[in-house]
This record gives structure tokens, sequence and C-alpha cells, in this order.
């Protein structure tokens, strides 16, 4: 009969590599969550069940949901600024940030539940608990680009930057805020790749002829 081998200890970066991997899998199964739910319905027991792992673990890597959901938000931010580095021009950002209906679709869906579960800068969510809540800036730069356009005359003096700034970041959402208005107005499935891809060129489409592309001529 044969003497077990005495099991070897974890050397210092197969631990490291393992913590990365499970924190990897929350932080998924977390944004599947965050972004079916919204943070109020999120459960964390429903989190650990989705990565597969103990739930303890949860507590042990994220210190509790708050600072789970803070995670998911500065991965957000990360992405935000892959989506639209310095210099990408308004259309684009726009175009880019409705294709996030197909390569980050639970993001956007978090995004929109910030804003159903919106009640001012600090929310009490239904365990009492209160929570910072995100203010997502919308495209890199936002109003102070479209003001910048205004004041070059591309655009009209009475018109209200902010408020194109938050028109246009809602119609780029549409796909996941209005699908059954896409369905009924459209008559396509909102969620295909083709419909969002169509729609993302027709938002760009739409700023540039607004006047939010400075490459563009200014309209005579």
């Amino acid at each position: 009969m044969s003497e077990k081998k005495p099991r070897r200890s974890p050397k210092p970066q197969e631990r490291q590599r393992d913590a990365e991997r499970t924190r990897g899998l929350i932080l998924d199964a977390a944004l599947a969550e965050f972004g079916a739910h919204g943070y109020a319905g999120a459960r964390i027991a429903a989190i650990a069940a989705r990565a597969g792992v103990n739930v303890q673990l949860i507590s042990y890597y994220f210190d509790g949901k708050e600072g789970l959901y803070q995670a998911i938000s500065q991965h957000w931010q990360e992405r935000q600024g892959d989506l639209a580095p310095p210099g990408t021009p308004l259309p684009e950002q726009l175009r880019r940030y409705a294709l996030e209906a197909l390569n980050n679709p639970d993001g956007v869906r978090l995004l929109a539940w910030n804003g159903l579960e919106y009640t001012g800068p600090s929310a009490e969510v239904d365990d009492g608990e209160e929570r910072p809540v995100d203010g997502a800036e919308g495209p890199r730069g936002g109003a102070d680009e479209v003001r910048a356009l205004q004041a070059a005359g591309r655009l009209p003096a009475e018109l209200d930057p902010a408020c194109l700034t938050i028109a246009m970041m809602a119609a780029a959402m549409a796909p996941t805020t209005l699908p059954h208005i896409i369905q009924g107005v459209c008559g396509a499935d909102p969620r295909s790749a083709e419909f969002v891809r169509h729609y993302a060129d027709q938002i760009a489409l739409l700023a540039r002829l607004l006047g939010l592309d400075p490459d563009r001529p200014a309209p005579s």
C-alpha cells in the first residue's frame, strides 16, 4: 500500500491567483445580481450562489454588500474611461454608450437601477442602511464640451447644454430602459445585436447632425 504524499501548502503566488479569481467571480456575480434587482433588491446569498462561493467570502473580500457595491461602482468608472478616452468626440462616445447594451448589459441595467432608486446624495434602502449613490456623469466632458460647441456658434444660444447632454445619454440607454417602446415603434428585438448596432449608429448620426462633433463643419 503506497503512502499518501503530504499535502503541499500553496505558494504565495498561487494563493494570490486564487484570491484574484474568487474576487473576480464575486464581482461578476454581483454585477449580474445588482443589474437584475438593483441595490435594494440584491441579496448577498444570491450573489454567493451565482459565484459558487461561500457567503462569508463576500464579507472577507469586500466587507459586505455596500463594499461590494462600491467595488462594482469603481469598475464602472474604469469602464467609462475605456469607453471615452480623452479626445473622443461626443457622437462616438454616445455610440459606444449605446453599444453597452450588448457589451455590458448588466452595467447598463445597474445604471438604470441607480436612477430608479435615487432619492438624493445618499439613499436609504429597505434595511435602513444608507449608501452613497453613484452620480454617473455620462459622456466624458459632457455638458462642458457642449457649452464649448455652443460658444463656438455651433448650437443655438437658447439650448441648455446640460439638458441636451442628459437627453442624449437617456437616448443612448433606450435599448435597456425602453425595450417595450422600441418593440412597438420599430417592430424589432431591442436586445438583438443587429438592432443595437443600428441604433447606436443612429444616435451618433443624430449627435453629429445636432452639431456635437467639433470636426464636422458647422451648419450654415
